[in-house]
């Protein structure tokens, strides 16, 4: 058969079910072989980066690598940022670029750039297919390192004459492996400090949403009644509705959630991934207890030095620690310290609830309306800006994976085509984006996207005519901000243009009925808010004038 062929059927065979993207000439041969397979759809995109975006929360929602694929030279370099962003949110993906035929790669040469070379520094393997005979065991390593932990991306390169060439070579047959389990002697270690501390608390990061991770960490939390304070990746892994659900930590300033990290003896970290939320925040003065948990050994920083690290796979370590619980018959601790600073929190969530407002609505009321609509497995995807300060704080979460937010690589323009692949995973529950007016319109083409593919989505775009966070920050640091202004689109004619039903709200009171509006419509919907951000610098004065409740 023909090397694309042979691509094609090594992809089947590790169940690959979608690849989104934008072909070129280079990816002629691989798109034909695409074409015959019954068993991968390829959907079309509008540019590359939304390709990636909806590969990557493919690969969040799913724990399986889909595919994004681009042509060479400008399709590649399109394909980046989001690349780039599945990385560093540890999400499973396969980026798939063409090339130039191998014979012109050394010299100057029409649209050639060195795209491997490119693609190292944000994906976790980047290679070329030299030979085809290559390719069984290229889509296996690639599959392999994407699933294994830290999740992420890689990139195989595939040469147009390259693709044309034959080959007897047959796919490899995937076996998974189960992942190594921490060592008996330091899990005994890590139990004997938490038996001798008076206040600890959990750290959860974004190693804490795998399904089984999550599971193992609510039963021993049931068991000690230990709090949980969640990065923004964490969210959902433990029950917002528990009393030991803490809620969530990240902002740059002291937040409520941070009196408990200040007050504990010992703070757990589970699943941490410091690109979320550095130590430095929560550690300065680097006199914290601490156990490290993880698939892998820490990161090296001076702000996080734990004395003991626990590395095998975090819900079998769990599970330990749950077995040692019992054996002891269960363990005592000081919990004042987190029961009032949830108390404060939970007060915070919900001071905002019943307001009613006209011309422009807060964003704390936003997100308690939209929470009463969402169901529990319904998926809330942020986009970046100041709108997923609000929703990292605000938008609490019953079960992993409910609420996306990338927070490694921070990519603007992440939530309106990431909602397009959650769509494609989970057609029966309700998805629903959370733009700004700046991050919705960098990947606005997409609106094309869903609607081919009647993709019933709500994209809700917080509007405030500006690059709001920029400007909350350079305000907090200079007292003042540059011209960070901008104008948009009349929504309601772009909704309309994309064949998408369009709504405004300017009314706090109506936005639940617009919302369950929306969510009945078929096919996507546009729901535009003019948000109040001076709620921004008032959070901030808030946030310095914090007094630790005890």
């Amino acid at each position: 058969m023909k090397a694309s062929d042979l691509f094609v059927k090594c992809l089947e065979e590790e169940g690959i079910e979608y690849i989104f993207g934008v072909p070129g000439e280079e990816n002629a041969d691989f798109m034909m072989s695409l074409e015959a397979s019954d068993k991968i759809q390829f959907i079309l995109t509008r540019h590359e980066q939304g390709a990636a975006f909806m590969a990557e929360v493919y690969g969040r929602l799913t724990g399986n690598p889909a595919a994004c694929l681009g042509t060479l030279g400008p399709g590649a370099t399109n394909l980046i940022t989001g690349v780039a962003d599945s990385n560093m949110d540890r999400s499973p993906m396969l980026v798939l670029t063409g090339q130039g035929a191998s014979t012109r790669l050394h010299k100057e040469s029409h649209q050639i750039m060195d795209v491997v070379a490119m693609f190292e520094p944000v994906t976790k393997w980047s290679h070329t297919v030299l030979h085809p005979d290559s390719i069984p065991e290229m889509v296996r390593k690639a599959v392999r390192l994407a699933r294994t932990e830290k999740p992420g991306a890689c990139h195989i390169e595939l040469p147009e004459d390259v693709a044309k060439m034959e080959t007897d070579s047959d796919p490899m047959v995937p076996f998974r492996f189960r992942r190594p389990v921490a060592d008996d002697k330091i899990v005994d270690q890590a139990f004997e400090q938490i038996m001798n501390a008076k206040r600890p608390i959990i750290l959860a990061g974004n190693g804490c949403i795998r399904k089984r991770a999550s599971k193992q960490l609510r039963i021993f939390c049931e068991k000690t009644g230990i709090g949980v304070i969640s990065t923004f990746m964490a969210k959902g892994c433990v029950d917002m509705d528990a009393d030991y659900c803490l809620y969530t930590i990240g902002l740059q300033a002291k937040d409520v959630v941070a009196c408990a990290l200040d007050s504990a003896d010992l703070v757990i970290a589970l699943g941490y991934d410091m690109v979320e939320y550095h130590p430095y925040l929560w550690n300065k003065n680097k006199d914290k207890n601490i156990i490290h948990a993880d698939f892998l050994p820490t990161e090296i920083d001076e702000h996080y030095h734990p004395e003991k690290e626990i590395v095998g796979d975090l819900a079998h370590t769990l599970w330990m620690m749950c077995e040692r619980v019992d054996k002891v018959g269960g363990l005592k601790f000081d919990l004042q310290q987190q029961a009032a600073t949830r108390r404060d929190m939970k007060e915070e969530l919900e001071k905002y609830k019943d307001d009613d407002t006209e011309g422009t609505i807060r964003p704390q009321k936003v997100l308690w309306d939209v929470r009463q609509v969402m169901g529990a497995d319904d998926i809330v995807l942020s986009d970046v800006g100041a709108h997923k300060m609000w929703i990292a704080r605000h938008y609490q979460c019953h079960v992993p994976n409910t609420c996306l937010i990338p927070n490694g690589f921070c990519s603007m323009g992440f939530a309106f085509p990431g909602a397009i692949g959650a769509s494609m995973i989970h057609g029966d529950r309700r998805i629903l984006a959370i733009c700004g007016d700046a991050g919705f319109m960098m990947n606005v083409q997409e609106m094309e996207t869903a609607k081919r593919l009647k993709s019933n989505i709500v994209a809700m775009v917080w509007e405030d005519h500006s690059y709001g966070l920029i400007a909350w920050k350079q305000t907090n640091e200079f007292g003042h901000h540059t011209d960070l202004s901008f104008g948009n689109p009349d929504w309601q004619q772009l909704a309309g243009a994309f064949g998408w039903q369009g709504h405004r709200v300017e009314n706090s009171r109506d936005l639940v009925d617009t919302l369950e509006t929306a969510f009945k419509e078929p096919g996507p919907s546009l729901i535009v808010i003019p948000i109040d951000y001076r709620e921004n610098m008032l959070l901030t004065q808030r946030l310095g004038e914090i007094a630790c409740p005890i």
